[in-house]
């Protein structure tokens, strides 16, 4: 394990165990490169480089979007900072440009923390602690969010990264999601509408349960209905194979009852450069929606986690 000084993705932590290598920037907490056996299960981009957009930040306390980035919370109306201007909404939490402190670190494990100061828009002291750790089962990821503030804070977390199945362009890999449902969109500004069933949704275009190639298939979504596609233990399980016989899983359990899928499609350098999937503990806009908010009481601590490996 080594670490730099300050390069522009913030300190950096490398990680090893077995066959996997991972390098985590502090900025975001942030996982910058995931190897297996020296491939990439994950896009990666350069330690002394600003972060890409959201690429393998942590999002919290939110993931994904708040409509025009307004919502009502305990009878209060609150407006947040625009951080989604194309689209005009709030996206993916106040944490993904904080430079977190590293607390502790060991070859194969970080920890990350850091604290989501109250402020206009978000009046909570949110304490973030952000975990990874390598085993011989790949690269596995915790946050815990406590309550320091003074009144019951909503909350939202999941990670944002961007999968790479193998060689082959994205077109080509196949998608396994154990998705019964989909949240549908407003086409121009993704704003939410109604879940429907993967069936009936865009005539079954995100009906990814038999696992097939994502071909034209531009996705930018959440699905939900993921307890039938759930093992023993409640882990839900999201794959995506190259057609040379690479690929990389997502797992994660009940705590994250979504997963967003989103082609890359409007990447300024690169489209469909990777899959992104983000296993989220709640729904876009569920500060507005209230699908599956997490309303953390004072004093109060929540956790989720999720697992990236190779296959």
């Amino acid at each position: 394990m080594t670490a730099s000084a300050h390069p522009l993705s913030g300190t950096r932590v490398d990680l090893e165990h077995g066959a996997y290598r991972a390098s985590l920037a502090s900025v975001g907490a942030t996982l910058r490169v995931l190897q297996h056996e020296a491939r990439d299960l994950v896009v990666p981009f350069d330690a002394d480089e600003v972060r890409p957009a959201y690429r393998g930040v942590t999002l919290a306390p939110w993931p994904n979007r708040v409509v025009d980035g307004r919502y009502s919370f305990a009878g209060a109306e609150r407006q947040l900072s625009i951080t989604e201007p194309d689209r005009g909404h709030a996206l993916h939490g106040l944490a993904c440009w904080l430079d977190y402190e590293v607390v502790r670190r060991e070859v194969d494990e970080v920890v990350f923390a850091a604290v989501v100061p109250a402020q206009a828009g978000y009046p909570h002291r949110i304490a973030l602690e952000v975990t990874y750790r390598l085993d011989d089962d790949g690269l596995q990821q915790t946050v815990t969010a406590t309550n320091t503030g003074r009144e019951p804070a909503p909350y939202g977390t999941g990670p944002h990264p961007y999968l790479v199945a193998g060689p082959a362009p994205l077109e080509e890999w196949t998608l396994s999601l154990p998705a019964d449902d989909v949240l549908s969109v407003t086409p121009d500004r993704l704003v939410p509408i109604q879940v429907t069933s993967v069936e009936v949704d865009e005539g079954g275009a995100f009906d990814f349960r038999k696992p097939r190639p994502l071909g034209d298939t531009a996705i930018d979504h959440a699905f939900s209905g993921l307890d039938r596609g759930r093992d023993a233990e409640g882990t839900a399980t999201v794959t995506v194979t190259d057609p040379g016989g690479t690929g990389v899983q997502v797992t994660f359990g009940r705590e994250c009852g979504w997963v967003q899928i989103h082609t890359a499609d409007s990447d300024p350098v690169r489209p469909r450069l990777g899959l992104a999937v983000e296993p989220m503990t709640c729904a876009p806009d569920a500060f507005n929606s209230g699908l599956d908010l997490i309303v953390i009481p004072v004093g109060g601590s929540t956790t989720a986690s999720w697992r990236i490996a190779a296959i």
